[in-house]
């Protein structure tokens, strides 16, 4: 068996034009590999092709070209096989209102053809904590709750592979920090391994090993968390003075700017210059420093500078 949970080769998707306009090139010939185990992080800004991409591995759009293994199964060869291995928690809220959370639970195991026996709805519920609106219609439920429920059908027919697909856009905290010990919980215990889309770069941040980030369409790269954070050698020093500042002092190798709190930001590259040289320039303009520290740079920075060229 292979080590990867899924491996993409060529995925591409082209939409069909309207009269008269050109034809949008969803996806152009990903390749990806995510591992068996993991928490991986599929980033990128709005239309960049994430959506479409989860919605080919769950089965829900065709795509034009290229190959999808998911646990071991070839897409086009064992159809069955390989949505059976994957459950996605979607973005949209789309639950039927008249049933209850168990019910839907059911409804939900019997189209994955879970046998009675095995279903696990129950606990499952417990898992999410809905245990108390087990019986409830679904159209009582608060968005947080419904927003439980998805994950909860995600995972009736117990699958290898979890889809997150922006699971806490417009969640309140809570609800956050529940469904991210829910996440390690499956990831640690059970192996289950993770698929993470946000726009929250410092839940990336957090939560994955591994990173991939594809704008327009293509992939702009594929690296571990720590390996990315790597590449951007910027950091930033950060001075509180004794004494209000007010002036910005230029530096050829450093980047200058005021916060409102009133602490002078000094931005550099570790490559071009030292921290000892940084702080001596400081102090080589007559500032009285109260305190400093130091920022390293973050996902946010090294998604900007991937992006932003392509």
């Amino acid at each position: 068996m292979t080590e990867n949970a899924i491996e993409i080769r060529g995925l591409a998707k082209t939409y069909a034009s309207a009269k008269g306009s050109p034809a949008k090139h969803a996806l152009k010939g990903i390749d990806l590999n995510i591992a068996k185990g993991s928490i991986f992080g599929l980033l990128g800004p709005n239309g960049a092709g994430k959506s479409t991409l989860i919605n080919i591995l769950a089965g829900l759009v065709i795509k034009s070209e290229g190959s999808v293994r998911i646990w071991g199964f070839d897409q086009d060869e064992n159809p069955r096989q390989s949505r059976a291995a994957i459950g996605v928690m979607p973005q949209e809220l789309n639950l039927d209102p008249f049933f209850s959370p168990r019910g839907a639970l059911e409804v939900q195991a019997g189209l994955y053809g879970v046998p009675k026996s095995e279903r696990k709805s129950d606990e499952i519920l417990e898992l999410v904590g809905l245990s108390d609106k087990a019986h409830s219609y679904a159209r009582t439920l608060s968005g947080g709750m419904r927003r439980r429920l998805l994950l909860a059908k995600a995972l009736v027919h117990s699958p290898n592979i979890l889809v997150l697909d922006e699971p806490t856009a417009g969640v309140d905290i809570e609800l956050r920090q529940m469904l991210w010990r829910n996440v390690r919980r499956l990831n640690q215990e059970q192996g289950m391994t993770i698929i993470l889309t946000t726009h929250y770069l410092e839940e990336a941040e957090e939560m994955c090993d591994e990173i991939a980030i594809i704008n327009q369409g293509s992939l702009v790269t594929q690296n571990s968390t720590q390996t990315l954070l790597s590449q951007i050698d910027g950091k930033s020093m950060v001075i509180h003075s004794v004494e209000p500042i007010t002036d910005c002092p230029q530096h050829p190798k450093i980047s200058t700017s005021l916060r409102k709190d009133g602490s002078l930001v000094l931005t550099y590259n570790m490559s071009d210059i030292t921290a000892d040289e940084v702080l001596e320039f400081a102090r080589a303009q007559n500032i009285k420093i109260k305190d400093v520290k130091t920022e390293q740079a973050d996902l946010e920075d090294v998604f900007l500078s991937l992006t932003k060229s392509t």
